[in-house]
């Protein structure tokens, strides 16, 4: 059976593939393996320009003849490493040999024992794929997330001056204002992406068990451990992880994958609120031609979007919380349980991009119901016997809380004019009697 959408077992794989083709050019099977070119041929070359004594003759005009192999890695040429692994039974060693075949081509034969010199296979695999999730990170991610976040700040604008009903524990507070709410969400996104910029993308590279043996032995005037970090930091654009054991120890992976658990988590804060805003009516949405919202009930228009995005947020999370969890443990030097979990590496980024996504499309079909937001402030003008008892507090007035108590826990109804004629009652001057007057649940919204 040939893979397709319709028999993808994944959804970010098939239903979904068209909301996150990008990440194909980061985490696919096909990218993992060009990525490990990348580093072999850039590795090569990095020694070239030491240069070791063998490799003095090589001319540095061809450097990019060499990089040409990854620059235009092709689906045929991910076939013939994948037709070489089949028989090597190792993915790396897969990588070697067909870069030995590019030598031979480039008439490089002599010089192609210096692939791979003195590497274990994590040299190379615990560069490709912290270099993967960087460029991933840079060119899909933090675009998609921009979009967000900026679709956010717009409707803070607009929404800066709309009155609106607070509710904790999900009953009548003090009130608010709509555009102040969804700035709140605005300044989480923002400061857990600061922190995000913090985390390094770091990289081991150092051999099989991190101390450059085979290096050192072969060549023992030469600082290889410069040479790791020049060839990281500068090379490949990483952090150089050292000491390292064979393998990097991800606790910089871990707190970058925790850090976009918490943004996913902020983002489903969001959707919960939005959706419930919707269910209280605050919200109507704009309707597709076409479109249906219920099988059986024509009449609904269902806030499916943040439902979706909370969903893929939330499996997202599950696979970073693993990752973060799992990554950093290996037994002594290592074992192979990094190598299996860290190709499902783009599987949250997936889910998170798709989230980004929903949530998106759901703000942009928002259309803001104002009558709604002015019935729910009328209907509770209890709400502002927060401000008249800290008026009175201010003024010494005795057991103002009490008296306000009394007032808005009976069971008659509470409007503009129950507390008007109670603020009458009220053994204070007329001046302060025509301040508590002003207030009203529209205006006593804070700063």
């Amino acid at each position: 059976m040939s893979l397709s959408s319709l028999n993808a077992i994944s959804p970010i794989d098939g239903r979904y593939r068209n909301k996150i083709d990008a990440l194909g050019a980061y985490f696919s099977e096909e990218a993992l393996i060009k990525y490990r070119v990348l580093v072999e041929i850039e590795y090569f070359i990095a020694l070239c320009e030491i240069p070791l004594p063998q490799l003095e003759k090589v001319n540095h005009s061809i450097f990019e003849d060499l990089r040409a192999i990854y620059k235009d890695f092709s689906s045929e040429n991910a076939e013939a490493i994948k037709k070489i692994e089949s028989i090597t039974n190792h993915d790396v060693k897969a990588v070697e040999y067909f870069i030995k075949e590019k030598f031979d081509a480039l008439g490089l034969s002599e010089y192609k024992e210096f692939i791979h010199f003195g590497l274990t296979s994590q040299d190379i695999n615990n560069t490709a794929i912290p270099l993967s999730i960087k460029e991933a990170m840079n060119d899909v991610y933090v675009p998609e997330y921009f979009n967000v976040l900026n679709r956010l700040k717009e409707l803070v604008k607009d929404w800066a001056k709309v009155s609106m009903l607070a509710r904790t524990h999900g009953q009548p507070a003090s009130p608010t204002r709509l555009g102040k709410e969804i700035e709140v969400f605005v300044v989480r996104l923002e400061e857990q992406f600061n922190l995000l910029n913090d985390v390094p993308s770091a990289a081991k590279f150092g051999g099989a068990t991190g101390n450059f043996n085979a290096h050192h032995v072969a060549y023992p005037n030469i600082d290889w451990k410069a040479f790791g970090n020049t060839f990281v930091q500068e090379k490949l654009g990483l952090q150089h992880s050292f000491p390292t054991t064979q393998i990097e120890h991800y606790d910089h992976m871990a707190a970058l994958f925790d850090t976009l658990k918490r943004i996913n988590t902020i983002l489903i804060d969001l959707d919960r609120d939005v959706w419930t805003y919707v269910s209280m009516d605050y919200f109507k949405q704009k309707i597709k031609k076409g479109e249906v919202g219920s099988s059986a009930m024509p009449h609904k228009v269902n806030p499916i979007d943040f439902e979706n995005s909370e969903g893929n947020l939330g499996i997202a999370n599950a696979i970073f919380e693993h990752l973060s969890a799992k990554l950093p443990i290996s037994r002594l030097q290592r074992d192979l349980t990094d190598s299996t979990v860290l190709r499902n590496v783009g599987v949250p980024f997936g889910h998170t991009i798709i989230g980004f996504k929903s949530t998106l499309k759901g703000l942009n079909k928002l259309l803001l119901n104002e009558s709604k937001f002015a019935e729910d402030l009328e209907n509770n003008w209890a709400v502002v016997a927060e401000a008249i008892q800290t008026i009175l507090r201010r003024e010494g007035y005795p057991n103002p809380y009490e008296a306000l108590k009394g007032l808005t826990r009976t069971n008659e109804k509470i409007n503009q004019t129950s507390i008007s004629n109670f603020i009458d009652t009220l053994e204070v001057s007329d001046e302060i009697k025509t301040e508590l007057k002003q207030i009203t649940p529209g205006n006593y919204t804070g700063i």
